[in-house]
């Protein structure tokens, strides 16, 4: 009776061999295409190193008014503005600009590449059945896949430093940006739609001039969700050289410091709160706008 207590498994030997054996061809894949991949990838290295060097070495001031700019910008809400400006000097007072401006340049990077590659992916799925039923086991794999995990195959392929912790994050964080795309197009009233070709108008033109300024809101609630997770995958990215909050929050939880550690998380929440607001006010702006314009 002990198969019934015992599941049946591949023989001990075989399971081994067979890891060894893709270990193995990762590993010769990672010494043949690594210095390759590393040069593809340069570019965005550059781009996030730009990022990075103008939230560090601008004035304070200045980075303040551009972020309450655009507060206001997103919101038109003098109290969303207000909450940015005490959190601001708040997370400047208790001496963590320059960890939070690192954080903010990498989320801003990384927003910028899942809406590069979501974008088109959540269009090309909208239109296509087929193209969604390829793609959507793929980002439910992308969704529950421990992010401890993703660390693995881009340090072996890239080693340790900000790439690889952009490429982690991305990966993490880029599903709801290509879902909510995807649905926002789909959920397009089909009325709208039959006018639009009625006048004659081409594919492109459908796309760009109805469907996507209508699923807008939901487009942007796909992009709420891509920045709200990418700050969560901060800490974990920190583990791969990925500087600001993360690090220091990494180094309280290795030698047991308390406050350094709420401190950081508490200006990693700000931020997160900061970014939430001003994309779901603009998001509520947005479905305003086209609730006067097609009421």
């Amino acid at each position: 009776m002990d198969w019934f207590y015992r599941f049946p498994h591949m023989n001990d030997d075989t399971l081994r061999n067979l890891k060894k054996m893709i270990d193995d061809g990762f590993r010769e894949f990672t010494r043949a295409w690594g210095g390759s991949i590393e040069g593809f990838f340069s570019p965005l290295q550059q781009f996030l190193i730009w990022a990075e060097r103008f939230m560090t070495q601008t004035p304070w001031p200045i980075i303040i008014l551009i972020i309450l700019g655009i507060a206001w910008a997103g919101s038109r809400s003098l109290k969303i503005v207000l909450g940015c400006l005490f959190t601001l000097l708040a997370i400047g007072y208790f001496d963590m600009w320059t960890d939070t401006m690192r954080t903010i340049s990498m989320i801003f990077v990384c927003t910028v590449l899942s809406i590069v590659i979501g974008l088109p992916l959540g269009i090309a799925m909208s239109h296509s059945n087929r193209v969604q039923r390829v793609v959507n086991p793929i980002l439910d794999v992308m969704q529950t896949m421990p992010s401890f995990v993703y660390l693995i195959p881009v340090v072996m392929l890239l080693g340790i430093g900000r790439v690889p912790g952009l490429i982690a994050v991305v990966i993490y964080a880029i599903p709801p940006m290509i879902r909510l795309t995807n649905l926002g197009i789909r959920l397009v009233d089909r009325d709208v739609l039959e006018a639009a070709d009625a006048f004659g108008s081409s594919g492109w033109q459908k796309l760009f001039k109805v469907q996507l300024p209508l699923a807008l809101p939901t487009i942007m609630a796909g992009i709420n969700q891509t920045i709200m997770m990418a700050l969560a995958m901060v800490v974990i990215a920190s583990m791969i050289g990925v500087q600001g909050l993360g690090q220091p929050v990494l180094k309280a939880i290795a030698n047991q410091y308390f406050t350094l550690g709420i401190f950081n998380g508490l200006a990693i929440v700000g931020i997160a709160i900061i970014f939430d607001r001003i994309s779901q006010a603009y998001g509520k702006r947005l479905q305003k706008h086209q609730e006067i314009a097609h009421g």
